[in-house]
């Protein structure tokens, strides 16, 4: 009931033109630059791209911070009809580097000529192995029994609160786990101990929640519409790892391993799930000592020439937000609000 309220008063805002006039106003009044910070490359995606390319100036995430942080720009930006672009400038990051970023987020970045940044996952390109933060879920998914045993607990899965609960004890002991050897360990013991098994690119690629492959990534990039950031080795939440050389290790390889496959510097990072909470000062620290120019969070800020280069805020890009909710959101009508919902929770929390 409250989101459909929203849509009818985003709706309202849109084609009485009080969106458009509002958009209008913050290009004169707020030079900030917007980072949208999506995922899967689903549901509303296509109508968020098509008012955001008619509306915004979308540019790749290096080209948007250059232009911050030190003034230069590529020239005066003109529009098709050779007029000046007075467009808010606005970017598109999608983290992770799902196998539906290239079948349809490069679809649709083609058919709207616009331009996206991926931060990527080497460790995970390169076994495709399922990605860890959606691993309870689906292994929930895949048992076929109506109740399971585990750590002398029973849960009934036709129960949803009690389904729920299981997943979120899954997910919570490998989310807090100490190293990448502890959280490979127990999602071992966990697939054991259910009889069931994660998916994997070597078997199916037809999981749209699989990693990319380094072909699909290059032929991204030689499009020259899709741009690479790092996103650690293998996505730990770096300030839950004990290790300090883990901690560093992650990020600084991360960084070497994705010059070496792209043949050029990559210079922006993107932490894991990205509060502060899940960051940390090594985390920070860590960033500066790989040599990453610029670091970008979830914090749900706009950015300015004087916004720490290392904590970059990025507004939410939820695909299950219809696009004139979006649109009021991002021009200050509605507010930009925490959706507590299940896939959104679930992103984020990863």
């Amino acid at each position: 009931m409250y989101e459909r309220m929203r849509v009818v008063i985003a709706a309202m805002f849109y084609y009485l033109g009080i969106t458009y006039l509002a958009l209008r106003i913050n290009e004169r009044l707020d030079r900030r630059v917007i980072i949208l910070n999506y995922h899967n490359a689903d549901h509303d995606l296509q109508a968020h791209m098509r008012y955001l390319q008619r509306h915004y100036h979308i540019v790749h995430l290096e080209e948007a911070l250059e232009e911050l942080f030190t003034g230069s720009a590529s020239g005066t930006r003109k529009n098709v009809a050779g007029k000046r672009d007075h467009r808010r400038q606005l970017v598109l990051t999608f983290d992770d580097g799902y196998i539906d970023n290239y079948v349809e987020g490069f679809r649709l970045a083609r058919l709207y000529q616009v331009p996206i940044t991926i931060f990527l996952i080497p460790g995970y390109i390169d076994s495709g192995r399922y990605f860890w933060w959606l691993a309870a879920s689906k292994l929930v998914d895949l048992l076929k029994s109506e109740q399971v045993t585990f750590d002398g607990l029973t849960y009934r899965l036709t129960v949803p609160h009690e389904r729920q609960e299981f997943i979120d004890l899954i997910d919570g002991r490998a989310r807090h786990t100490r190293s990448i050897a502890e959280r490979e360990q127990f999602l071992s013991e966990v697939q054991l101990a259910l009889q069931v098994a994660l998916p994997c690119r070597e078997i199916t690629t037809s999981d749209m929640d699989l990693p990319m492959t380094w072909e699909q990534i290059r032929e991204m990039e030689d499009s020259g519409l899709v741009s690479f950031g790092a996103h650690t080795v293998n996505h730990p939440i770096l300030a839950y790892l004990s290790d300090p050389a883990e901690v560093l290790y992650e990020v600084q390889a991360s960084r070497q391993m994705l010059e070496e496959k792209l043949g050029h510097p990559v210079r922006v990072f993107a932490y894991p799930v990205g509060k502060m909470q899940h960051i940390g000062e090594r985390g920070i620290e860590a960033v500066k000592t790989a040599g990453f120019t610029w670091a970008v969070t979830t914090l749900e800020t706009l950015n300015t020439s004087e916004s720490n280069p290392y904590l970059l805020g990025r507004m939410p890009g939820d695909t299950e937000v219809n696009w004139m909710v979006m649109a009021a959101e991002l021009v200050g009508l509605l507010g930009i609000v925490s959706r507590i919902r299940k896939k959104y929770a679930r992103l984020f929390k990863k």
